[in-house]
């Protein structure tokens, strides 16, 4: 069974910086695409960041330049380095997994003060 696991999230304030982790269990992932999304309150969940199998990033123009995915394929981990966090980042972050189906993970949040 394929199991997601996120870990990272946590109160900081405004300019203050945040490392997600996602650790991925139940098959290798080194040929996934691998991502990070969020959900704010009453809001759609949208996408934040992706890397795919040969390490080709995609980021959400709101956060480029703040934000850094990066994969460890031996490990079977996904991470997002966030960093200049502002209020508006304030969310629950799910991790993605994707090849032939999507897996997800619980979500783990994310609250910016000002």
């Amino acid at each position: 069974q394929v199991q997601l696991v996120e870990s990272g999230g946590g109160l900081v304030q405004t300019g203050e910086s945040l490392r997600l982790a996602c650790a991925a269990s139940g098959t290798i992932f080194t040929y996934y695409k691998l991502g990070w999304y969020r959900k704010a309150p009453g809001e759609q969940r949208e996408l934040v960041a992706t890397i795919n199998a040969a390490g080709y990033a995609v980021y959400a123009e709101s956060v480029k330049g703040r934000f850094t995915i990066s994969r460890d394929n031996a490990k079977n981990e996904v991470y997002l380095e966030m960093n200049s966090l502002k209020p508006e980042d304030t969310a629950t972050y799910y991790c993605y997994a994707g090849r032939k189906d999507d897996y997800w993970g619980q979500g783990t949040q994310v609250i910016v003060s000002s």
